[in-house]
């Protein structure tokens, strides 16, 4: 990401198609969710990397299967109009029992190109 200072925005003030997958996603709506992405993009979760809609698809219904968990959006910023941060906390069960996440988007086209999930 570029090395811009980020600033705190409102939730509801991030790009459509960042919360249309925050929604997917909790919901669990995988199709809507991949169709959120660039037909090449890329998602680096837990150390590995899924590129193509067909492994983020994969990686998508493994997420939403492997544990129980809820998940808060605790923060969102903005570095420029194609990077943005949010921030979730996560309570479930999964080793540790509750997390801390950023969610790196990079967006391209109005969809998203890359996405970096990490403490």
């Amino acid at each position: 990401m570029p090395s811009h200072q980020p600033r705190t925005i409102a939730p509801s003030n991030l790009p459509k198609t960042i919360t249309c997958y925050l929604r997917a996603h909790h919901d669990h709506d995988t199709a809507t969710a991949v169709a959120a992405f660039t037909s090449d993009a890329t998602v680096t979760d837990d150390g590995r990397t899924y590129q193509g809609a067909t492994a983020i698809e994969q990686w998508l219904n493994r997420s939403a299967t492997e544990f129980t968990y809820t998940i808060e959006l605790t923060e969102a910023q903005q570095t420029d109009p194609t990077h943005y941060v949010t921030t979730h906390h996560l309570e479930g069960s999964f080793p540790g029992g509750s997390a801390d996440l950023r969610y790196q988007f990079s967006l391209r086209d109005d969809l998203i190109e890359r996405l970096v999930i990490e403490p």
